[in-house]
């Protein structure tokens, strides 16, 4: 078992009882977890769900893995109802449900409600509060400037006993712990509170980019949750950077900046500064975006923002726009519960691994081997794999319990072990463990997908051109159905675009990357049909962004879906198509080979 000890080498003595926190919870991760589930299971023995399975008081691990099944959001959802509908009664959780944290509802389907306490606040608290500690091993002195962080909060709704649902991060924005807390020299930002804790997005953005410009010298940093929040920054900036220096050049707030509460924070803030009005107009009028972010911030030492899973295909678009700078991912969390932190936050995004803090909640895994799957049926009770028991090398589903009240529940996340952290294991994020595409008896998940649109759009380098974002609909309307994977691109040389030709092949590049059964589908079944790239307009991810948050997703929480059916979604991307291909060959098959 490999040790890390790199925490042991802070000379900031600020930080000194943050680091050895961490030290000690590695150190006794299974105590640790020990001690988590017994204040768990007793905390919450006389609730309904746990009466349920006659547990009778017990806290110890044997117990529990004997008597209570692993489950779904789906097994949950009668008891979530409830809640909802205004039982009081203890059915998850001996403490009230403060209000419901949604999931990031970037599907067509319902978003998920999971019920929260307010002790909960404090415990995701801390795991912030450990963030700078660790950053500051591999980047000293952020208290010497700001962080320029695009952040937002989206409505509120309401359930019909008048909990709140909300993302998790608009519950932190909006509590006490954030709004009041003290001065911290190193998690200054440039955007006010007023702005970031305005609803409406465009005076959110626009005020949280004016003030960033403003402040351009003390930014040392530049992040946003998600990658895909970073990159919508800088299209704003690439859409409104007239108006923003007029602004900074007369000192005067765009009309459509109408909120109170910003127009005042506003007026001790902006005033007239024609000289930085010039350098931006010099920066942007030539439409040359490329090392963007450190021209306008040159102080800026790393991106924080999460690039993986999901969010690995923007790599390259962030490197473009930032120079090369570093992708920081700092922390590993959901809706469901907060997991971990990053203790290597500066090393590269195909490297990142997360330590889940034993501390945070109970956590069980499934192995998980796609040669040989664990199948569990509805109440089984498996004996899963304890958090110290996970081994080097192999993935796992994750299972959490939490003082919320989630029981031995499947959070959908596939990891896979990279090292330890003491006693603790490390992990990479792999994918979500679910099926995008299928027609036949073809699978093909996320991770294959996007590796195979990774490979396809390598061809494209050639031509100086990048693939922006992409997601895929599985079109079943024709005879046989087949995949379409809908492009936005960054065509940089207009005198030299990617072919017909040459996005033909890209098809078939995807087509040979995907797994043996679809590849058997397409030679031998016939069942599928040609892989097709539809190339939309620029901006349509961007519209697509729009129309999920008008459904109610969050701009923090949002994730470009990798497969889309809700048809409202087909209809707009089909509706800003600009050229069409399909894959010109069959895929090579070998059906003496079954990979």
């Amino acid at each position: 078992m490999a040790v890390d000890s790199s925490l042991s080498s802070s000379k900031n003595d600020k930080f000194a009882k943050a680091l050895q926190f961490i030290e000690d919870m590695t150190k006794n991760t299974d105590k640790v977890q020990e001690n988590v589930l017994a204040e768990i299971l007793g905390r919450n023995a006389d609730t309904e769900y746990l009466r349920r399975f006659n547990l009778i008081g017990a806290t110890d691990r044997d117990t529990f893995k004997s008597k209570i099944p692993v489950i779904t959001y789906e097994d949950l959802l009668p008891e979530i109802q409830r809640i909802a509908n205004g039982d009081r009664s203890p059915i998850l959780c001996s403490q009230p449900i403060s209000e419901f944290l949604t999931s990031s509802g970037t599907s067509a389907g319902e978003r998920k409600l999971m019920p929260t306490i307010s002790e909960e606040m404090d415990r995701r608290q801390l795991l912030y509060s450990l963030l700078i500690p660790v950053m500051d091993l591999y980047v000293p002195g952020l208290d010497k400037g700001k962080g320029l962080y695009f952040l937002f909060i989206k409505a509120e709704t309401k359930t019909p006993s008048g909990l709140v649902a909300r993302p998790v991060l608009t519950s932190y924005y909006k509590s006490d712990h954030f709004k009041n807390r003290p001065y911290d020299p190193y998690n200054v930002y440039t955007s006010p509170d007023e702005a970031i804790l305005c609803l409406d997005s465009f005076q959110s953005m626009y005020t949280q980019m004016l003030c960033g410009l403003l402040m351009r010298h003390q930014v040392l940093r530049v992040g946003a949750v998600f990658a895909s929040g970073l990159l919508r920054a800088i299209r704003f900036l690439q859409t409104n950077w007239r108006q923003l220096a007029h602004d900074i050049s007369t000192g005067s707030l765009h009309p459509r900046i109408t909120d109170p509460a910003i127009q005042e924070c506003m007026s001790k803030i902006l005033k007239p500064n024609p000289d930085l009005a010039e350098f931006i107009t010099k920066e942007c009028e030539d439409d040359n975006w490329e090392g963007i972010i450190p021209r306008i911030w040159p102080n800026t030492k790393y991106l924080d923002v999460i690039v993986t899973g999901a969010m690995a295909q923007y790599r390259s678009l962030l490197d473009f726009y930032s120079g090369g700078l570093p992708q920081a991912c700092t922390m590993y969390a959901s809706s469901e519960c907060y997991f971990g932190l990053n203790l290597k936050p500066m090393t590269k995004p195909d490297d990142v691994s997360y330590t889940i803090m034993p501390n945070m909640g109970y956590f069980e895994f499934i192995p998980h081997d796609t040669a040989d799957p664990v199948e569990l049926s509805r109440g089984s009770l498996p004996r899963l794999v304890d958090l110290a028991d996970v081994e080097v090398g192999k993935e796992y589903e994750l299972v959490v319990t939490t003082y919320s009240g989630l029981c031995r529940y499947r959070v959908g996340d596939i990891l896979r072990v990279t090292d330890f952290h003491n006693l603790a294991p490390q992990f990479k994020f792999i994918r979500r463990k679910n099926v995008l595409l299928s027609i036949d008896a073809d699978k093909t998940d996320e991770l294959e997908l996007q590796k195979a649109v990774e490979n396809a759009a390598a061809l494209l380098r050639e031509f100086d051109t990048t693939l922006v974002e992409y997601t895929s609909y599985a079109d079943t309307d024709t005879i046989p159905g087949h995949y379409v994977i809908y492009w936005e691109l960054l065509i940089r040389d207009q005198t030299n675009p990617p072919s017909h030709g040459v996005l033909e092949k890209c098809c078939l590049v995807m087509e040979e990357s995907l797994n043996s059964v679809y590849r058997q589908c397409r030679v031998a079944d016939n069942s599928v049909g040609p892989l097709e790239i539809r190339v939309v307009k620029n901006g349509t991810f961007e519209e697509l962004m729009d129309y999920a948050i008008s459904r109610g997703a969050s701009i923090n929480q949002y994730k470009a879906p990798r497969c889309v059916s809700f048809t409202p979604i087909v209809e707009l991307l089909d509706a800003r198509v600009l050229s069409v291909h399909f894959s010109p060959a069959t895929p090579h098959w070998n059906p003496g080979k079954r990979v």
